[in-house]
């Protein structure tokens, strides 16, 4: 089948978006690729419909767990094969996945950046008749990107492994020193380069600088209709603020991390179902959520960069529709992100001394580690320890980059197990312990794959299916898991954090000191083109233009800065009317004041008064404390 006819079928589309065509026409002549869509422009489209032209299997690295399996399960109920592999699963687990990207039939492997850095994964691949190798967020590979991940810069052994397979590198924000970070990274061969404009015309970007931000955003909820997302700082914050909406009659619910998962489910579906009104969320909250008519974005606290605020803004308005971006910043805000992020920044020291407290806290020995994987609850470790999250969070990331352990993000992983023992075995082993035989008949009947590979569990169903308490269906399956007869692997919901190397003592951990100060310089750039964004009086999509790289754009005309000018304008030509106005009625006669006034046909009473005083001090009319004349 052709592009469009892949596109018809399985999407349901007549025809291509704006460079979609393109690019996809690029990849399908096996060019390397760099396309920069906005948020909302159709990227996956651009992988996956050439991936589904040719033969073979396409592997897709994205850094975000959560957007990794949406995609999945959207190719799956489209009837396109597509498995992920990322952080939390175990060996088998990956082993057996792997396998079926080899043998069977499967068009999509997701990978996570840090599962490249496998050496099972990297030799399976080498296997694998690939056809494409997509990289979503490509910016990520860029030390000078807003969101860089050490791990994606093992991407490169990917070219190793398949020299000829082109590579389609995508992302919504870049700028001209990114890109060509991008293009060298990953050792591109004379790139064909797709850059659509990061203008959006229906979107009207806002700054108000008002202390009182609750009542501001009310007002903002009350004007414009529709849905809309609040972005702020923390989990705390997300509650509040929307408890406070909700008081003042408008319907608003929140969403962090931190809550479970199935009522982060239930709270997104509500939202993009129209049910909740207001979203009020910290920046977890929108990755990959396909809900095209949000008409309001605002963000209660300065973004960190740029880069972030135009995709988390970028949110609004996908239908084209008039949307609004809004920024509330006040001088409190502004020194607040300076101080925050640049105290937050971690000193040489206090990164070793994360190194050595996490090594406590794993309980690991000097030299024991490699390769172990541990689900890893930073606020248990930043309160044990007494640290600082922030810095925590910054100082893990030094981690990353100096190969010592990969951290992924925060993501619910289902139950799963797996019979590893014979079908023989099982049966033999359930004649004789009558107590497990309730348990694995149970899963026997509601899991009829489970020989082959892993499968999904639920212990509360089976508690209810067998009569037995959840503890107790957690205990067999434990016991089970250590006379080796399956693999159980417990659901989690928190980060993975997995240790590259094998831990070691202080006095050969090295870090490298000159990317600390590199990425403490890119940390002030991005601040200091937050704070001048919120500060500047120039047309606020000019702005975000030439950040990209876009030169000489056209006013936008619709954002805070270009209708202020647009009253100031028409507040001149209506001086200069009323002006005209009066000259011209006293060049009939003398005028008594409130005669003139009323016989003005332009401005409001204000207005008139105003310019006839105006006149006077400038000495182009008279009057003789009755009336007025030239």
């Amino acid at each position: 089948m052709t592009a469009i006819e892949i596109l018809q079928k399985y999407w349901g589309y007549q025809a291509f978006r704006p460079l979609q065509e393109d690019i996809i026409a690029s990849v399908l002549e096996g060019k390397d690729s760099l396309a920069l869509l906005p948020t909302g422009g159709g990227k996956s489209i651009c992988f996956q419909v050439p991936a589904m032209v040719k033969e073979g299997i396409c592997i897709v690295v994205s850094p975000l767990i959560a957007l990794m399996k949406d995609q999945v399960e959207n190719l799956k109920a489209k009837g396109i094969e597509a498995i992920a592999i990322y952080a939390g699963m175990g060996k088998r687990e990956i082993d057996i996945l792997l396998d079926n990207c080899i043998y069977g039939k499967v068009k999509f492997l997701y990978l996570s950046p840090e599962r490249l850095l496998s050496e099972l994964v990297q030799v399976r691949i080498s296997y694998m008749n690939v056809n494409l190798i997509a990289v979503d967020e490509a910016h990520c590979i860029s030390q000078w990107g807003y969101d860089f991940r050490p791990p994606y810069q093992q991407l490169a052994k990917l070219r190793e492994i398949h020299p000829q397979v082109p590579v389609l590198a995508l992302t919504a924000t870049a700028t001209a020193f990114v890109r060509e970070d991008i293009v060298a990274k990953l050792e591109m061969k004379d790139p064909q380069v797709f850059i659509k404009s990061f203008a959006r015309d229906n979107l009207s970007y806002v700054v108000f600088g008002n202390e009182d931000k609750y009542k501001k955003l009310i007002d903002i909820c009350r004007n414009v209709k529709g849905t809309g997302l609040v972005y702020v700082r923390n989990r705390r914050e997300t509650a509040e603020v929307a408890n406070f909406l909700n008081r003042n009659q408008i319907r608003a619910d929140y969403y962090h991390a931190g809550l479970e998962r199935d009522i982060r489910f239930q709270k997104q579906e509500d939202w993009k179902q129209n049910k909740t009104r207001i979203m009020v969320a910290t920046n977890a909250f929108g990755m990959g959520i396909d809900k095209t008519d949000v008409r309001t974005v605002v963000h209660l606290d300065l973004p960190e960069s740029l880069e972030a605020y135009y995709q988390e803004a970028g949110r609004a308005g996908r239908d084209e529709k008039r949307s609004y971006a809004v920024l509330l910043a006040n001088q409190s805000d502004i020194m607040g992100l300076e101080s925050r992020h640049l105290d937050s920044f971690p000193s040489p020291d206090e990164i070793r001394k994360i190194y050595h407290y996490l090594g406590n806290y794993f309980q690991l020995a000097f030299g024991a580690g490699e390769g172990l994987t541990f689900s890893f609850d930073l606020a248990d470790f930043c309160k044990r320890f007494n640290i600082s999250v922030l810095k925590t969070i910054s100082g893990l990331k030094f981690l990353e980059h100096d190969g010592y352990l990969t951290l992924s993000e925060s993501v619910f992983l289902p139950s799963r197990m797996m019979f590893i023992a014979s079908h023989e075995d099982i049966y033999r082993f359930q004649i004789e312990n009558k107590t497990y035989d309730g348990i694995i008949k149970t899963i026997l009947r509601s899991h009829g794959g489970a020989f082959d590979g892993f499968v999904k569990i639920n212990e509360s169903d089976l508690a209810k299916r067998t009569g037995l308490a959840y503890r107790d269906v957690v205990a067999l399956l434990n016991k089970l898991q250590s006379i080796e007869l399956l693999t159980y692997i417990p659901q989690t919901d928190q980060p993975q954090l997995q240790y590259i190397r094998s831990r070691v003592d202080m006095d050969h951990f090295d870090l490298d000191v000159k990317y600390l100060g590199l990425r403490k310089e890119i940390l002030h750039k991005q601040i200091n083109a937050v704070v001048k964004y919120a500060l500047s009086h120039i047309c606020r999509s000019i702005q975000l233009l030439e950040y990209f790289d876009e030169q000489n754009a056209s006013k936008c005309g619709v954002c805070d800065v270009c209708l202020a000018e647009r009253r100031v304008e028409n507040q001149s030509q209506l001086s200069e009317e009323i002006e005209f106005e009066i000259i011209s009625l006293l060049q009939q006669e003398a005028q008594m004041l409130d005669d003139l006034v009323m016989n003005i046909k332009n401005g409001a009473e204000n207005e008139r008064i105003e310019i006839i005083r105006e006149l006077l001090d400038a000495g182009k009319i008279k009057t003789d404390g009755k009336k007025y004349y030239l």
